[in-house]
């Protein structure tokens, strides 16, 4: 193990290997813990909400603030307590407060989406539609979440109701995870659902250390090297796509798209 997790460029030596070794069983702990939890909200609890809440758009609107509950009170503070990850939000209440709005983020880790959701608890998310194959997650996406595999026209329309049912419309526009080089590219869909909907974009960047272990191509018993993952999270000014409405739509969807990169890159310090 170590040659290899050594082996990981531009990471420091591990110096504390019985705290290290706990990490990485609290990071292992963690993800059984969330697919538990996945399985009882799928097999008890959203059938009970089910029956309770209707028609389908009422028991969405609960069943999403429920799962930004769970997240919120139980998970992440699971995870803070037994020392998995710290949390630095800068302003929560304008997360609550947000509403139809089209939410950016950078991608650097696993655990960004449960982070997201856990502060914005009218969060409608575009998944992948591979997503509908896992045992643990495909009842929650078929019922609650945008599917990505469906043609633009339709994906986009089923975007643009949702907020108009006042909901925020989260996308991490990298549709990956951040590399370990930090290189950063984006798909053009969120800057192409603004420009078409009126509705501003919201930029949050997700911060912090190393998110080492739960990156892209990272292996199951890596994790920082020196410390616990710390997700420092700050929402950024909002971007109106108004001021490229007398642009040609390539044009537009260019230079918005580059705007959000630009945030990404180089947040403002907050």
């Amino acid at each position: 193990m170590n040659d290899k997790t050594n082996a990981v460029p531009d990471a420091p030596p591990i110096t504390n290997w019985p705290l290290y070794i706990y990490r990485v069983m609290v990071k292992l702990l963690s993800f059984f813990i969330f697919g538990l939890g996945n399985v009882v909200l799928a097999i008890a609890v959203f059938p009970a909400m089910s029956l309770l809440f209707h028609p389908r758009e009422r028991f969405n609107k609960y069943a999403r603030r429920f799962i930004s509950a769970s997240f919120r009170i139980f998970f992440v503070n699971m995870m803070r307590l037994i020392g998995a990850i710290r949390m630095d939000v800068d302003d929560r209440e304008s997360f609550r407060h947000l509403s139809s709005k089209i939410v950016v983020v950078n991608h650097p880790s696993l655990l960004d989406m449960v982070l997201i959701l856990s502060l914005i608890p009218n969060a409608d998310v575009i998944v992948r539609g591979n997503l509908t194959r896992n045992i643990i997650l495909r009842w929650a996406v078929n019922r609650l979440y945008l599917l990505s595999d469906l043609d633009y026209n339709t994906l986009a329309n089923n975007c643009i109701r949702s907020l108009d049912e006042g909901n925020c419309l989260v996308i991490f526009p990298q549709g990956t995870r951040t590399p370990r080089t930090g290189e950063i590219r984006l798909k053009k869909g969120a800057a192409r659902l603004s420009l078409s909907s009126g509705r501003n974009i919201v930029p949050v960047y997700i911060g912090g250390n190393d998110k080492l272990g739960l990156g892209k191509h990272d292996h199951w018993y890596d994790y920082n090297h020196t410390e616990c993952y710390l997700y420092r999270i700050r929402m950024q000014d909002e971007i109106d796509p108004a001021k490229y409405a007398d642009m040609e739509t390539p044009r537009a969807v260019r230079r918005l798209n580059n705007e959000i990169r630009q945030v990404f890159i180089d947040p403002p310090r907050k």
